[in-house]
């Protein structure tokens, strides 16, 4: 039963896929003119345009450089960086790693630290506790993630010298340099999360089988922890899963002000040298990783509730 629903779930991505793959063929090669000129300048010779545009293959019909486009991604063939001359697809595979030691345990770390603080919210709701956190998420959602950077590396690096400023190292000896960019991205995902987790929770809590389960004298922590927490898992894994594609790029402010090598610093030095193939290549990824992320969301939400199968 779940390997026909998620069959059925992967067909229906393939329009979506061929959608995508088509959009950014347009974008990239018809709306956004001639790359030909961005790679040369503006002092190319004719001879020079000439050669290029034959040895990209933009002399080719439109459909032609369609097919050439999409089988380039299906070989996970992206061309070459205009910017460092490196294949794409390497450095993906080199960036891949850095990005990862950042966004794995910030992601997880910033999920369970906010269930715990919306559990504890929902725990003394309307009480000057709830008030509270309810106040310091708003403020947290207020601030955007530079505010958050720069706040922590003159107080916590430059200041306090708690943390190097910057910088990366493979293994454990990188842990010191990570620690900050991790605390940021849990400081600056706590708000919002926080919030959206304590609606959840509170309607849970307003359900009858709570009322039930209060009544035959169950204390509040087990009754949030052993009931209302599975209950309200369908929307919480909605917004984790929707979160989930930010793992490939980690963030791109907090790589590109540590100086962690990794695919959003990458990105952003890319956007800023304008290397089209670079950018091309995370665009197209970055979209196929919001397709996968909604499959594997509805195969949760088919384990935690068997019904979604049916519908």
């Amino acid at each position: 039963m779940m390997l026909s629903f998620l069959a059925r779930r992967t067909l229906h991505a393939i329009p979506t896929l061929f959608g995508i793959t088509l959009l950014l063929f347009v974008l990239f090669h018809w709306v956004g003119g001639n790359p030909v000129y961005r790679m040369l300048g503006k002092n190319a010779s004719p001879a020079e345009i000439t050669r290029v545009t034959h040895q990209l293959g933009l002399d080719k019909p439109l459909w032609h450089q369609y097919l050439d486009y999409v089988g380039g991604l299906a070989r996970w063939e992206f061309g070459r960086s205009w910017e460092t001359k490196q294949r794409v697809s390497q450095m993906i595979l080199d960036g891949l790693g850095p990005s990862m030691s950042l966004a794995i345990p910030a992601f997880i770390l910033s999920a369970l630290s906010a269930l715990a603080v919306a559990l504890i919210a929902a725990l003394y709701r309307n009480r000057w506790q709830d008030r509270v956190l309810v106040v310091l998420s708003v403020c947290g959602m207020s601030l955007s993630m530079l505010a958050f950077i720069i706040a922590a590396q003159y107080l916590f690096s430059f200041r306090a010298g708690w943390f190097p400023i910057s910088g990366w190292e493979p293994g454990l000896v990188g842990i010191p340099y990570l620690s900050l960019p991790i605390l940021i991205w849990i400081a600056a995902s706590l708000g919002a999360s926080v919030r959206f987790y304590r609606a959840v929770f509170i309607e849970e809590i307003r359900r009858e089988y709570v009322i039930t389960a209060r009544a035959k004298g169950l204390a509040w922590p087990r009754v949030l922890v052993r009931h209302v927490l599975p209950n309200a898992m369908i929307p919480i894994l909605t917004q984790l899963v929707m979160e989930l594609p930010m793992l490939f790029t980690g963030s791109l402010l907090l790589e590109n002000f540590f100086g962690i090598p990794g695919l959003g610093n990458m990105s952003v030095n890319a956007i800023n040298a304008s290397d089209l193939p670079v950018i091309k290549a995370m665009t197209f990824i970055g979209a196929v990783l919001y397709i996968a992320a909604n499959i594997v969301g509805d195969v949760l939400y088919a384990t935690f509730d068997p019904r979604v199968r049916i519908s």
